[in-house]
């Protein structure tokens, strides 16, 4: 390769120039001018080589200008010229390209895209990869990779489902595009499977079965257990309360007398103060006529007849519920002796002072309503009253006894004994 000719002595200074019209440089002295000698473009300057013509290989950008070798003549700097093939062999020096870049990219302000502004080749390179017109059309944003780890991850297994054929519309969905690949049929054999992982197996029916017995038996059960504990009471109380009060009403106007009465006919009422009790008593122990009513029954009938509170002698047994249907008889083991119990009638109070009890006995334990029940202490005949119960609460497997002994009798025209006064 030869080198650069060097300058000629007479002193020419950078303000020479190589070929005229063209200037190296800015300073230099007047006078000899590399445009007067031999060009370069001659034969056996740089090794003897002629120039390429201008018209087919192009030009030479070099400063401000772009100069064809040999003819002197310069063109403007946007001019569409083809640049040589790079030969380290003949060419010394090169200025490399710049690289390609976004020049002037910003958004409309109507927000329908982005517009370039200025630059050439880095500009159009920039519309290529990121799909903006020069023309200021709509951009195109570039496709977004999924960020992070485990979203690479995931969007790789949703690529290999694609090429190896999806199972399913997640593994075979498109990520980027939101659309589903088509998926290739199944197998016989792999439908056959499917059919039976979604056909229920006869165990699982028959414990759904069995669930939604358990289920409506438990509703039904609570719905029995608060109709016993709660509704009963409530119905109970309120036809109990309508019945002593239908009684107050006959006595009052002297509709009802004293003497035999009918099953199911209230005749008295019975008074507890200790207890806060005040409740009918009715003829018999008949559940529907008279306990399940609220009401206390009377024993008058067959071999469990006892005594009236008017008798001169004998022992006056009543019956009351423990629980449920209004359950007059739900604290009478809290009595003590010497409380009083008070038996009201359409012209008399008897008022009786509780004397023993019997926690628990047999229901056949039919003694007790005795004349002279045995298990009270008593030990002679008198005018005593019986109050029977089922024990333990909420079952009828026992009976509780309450006993008490006449202590006072007293007509309604006296007015209301002391124990009802209090």
């Amino acid at each position: 390769m030869t080198a650069l000719r060097p300058e000629r002595e007479s002193g020419a200074g950078h303000g020479e120039s190589f070929t005229e019209g063209f200037s190296y440089g800015t300073g230099g002295e007047q006078g000899t001018s590399y445009g007067q000698q031999q060009p370069y473009g001659a034969p056996g300057t740089f090794g003897g080589g002629d120039w390429y013509d201008t018209t087919q290989q192009g030009a030479y950008p070099y400063g401000g200008a772009v100069v064809g070798p040999g003819s002197g003549a310069a063109y403007p700097e946007d001019s569409t010229a083809y640049l040589p093939p790079v030969d380290e062999e003949t060419v010394a020096l090169r200025i490399p390209d710049p690289p390609p870049q976004r020049v002037g990219r910003a958004r409309r302000t109507d927000g329908t895209g982005y517009t370039t502004g200025t630059g050439g080749a880095a500009a159009d390179a920039a519309d290529a990869v990121y799909g903006t017109d020069r023309a200021g059309g709509a951009r195109t944003e570039p496709p977004v990779a999924p960020e992070g780890r485990a979203a690479r991850r995931k969007a790789t297994k949703r690529r290999q489902g694609r090429r190896g054929g999806a199972n399913s519309p997640s593994e075979g969905r498109d990520v980027r595009q939101g659309h589903s690949a088509p998926q290739a049929p199944l197998s016989r054999v792999e439908a056959r499977r499917r059919a039976r992982e979604r056909k229920v197996s006869p165990a699982v029916v028959a414990s759904r079965g069995i669930g939604e017995v358990f289920i409506t038996c438990g509703v039904l059960m609570l719905l029995f257990v608060t109709y016993q504990l709660w509704w009963t009471n409530v119905r109970a109380q309120a036809q109990a309360g309508q019945e002593a009060s239908d009684l107050q009403s006959d006595w009052a106007n002297g509709k009802r007398k004293p003497g035999a009465f009918e099953p199911g006919q209230g005749f008295a009422l019975l008074h507890i103060p200790k207890l806060d009790v005040v409740v009918p008593i009715a003829e018999g122990i008949d559940s529907k006529k008279v306990l399940d009513r609220g009401m206390v029954g009377h024993y008058a009938e067959g071999a469990l007849k006892t005594a009236m509170p008017n008798d001169k002698k004998g022992n006056f047994g009543v019956a009351g519920h423990r629980n449920t249907h209004g359950e007059p008889f739900r604290y009478i083991n809290r009595l003590e002796p010497g409380d009083p119990i008070v038996v009201e009638t359409q012209d008399t109070y008897f008022v009786y002072k509780m004397a023993s009890i019997l926690p628990v006995t047999p229901p056949s334990n039919v003694s007790v309503l005795e004349p002279v029940p045995k298990g009270s202490n008593f030990t002679g005949p008198g005018r005593y009253i019986t109050l029977t119960t089922c024990t333990p609460e909420f079952t009828s497997k026992y009976r509780m006894i309450v006993w008490g002994k006449m202590d006072e009798e007293r007509p309604r025209s006296k007015g209301k004994p002391d124990a009802l006064v209090r």
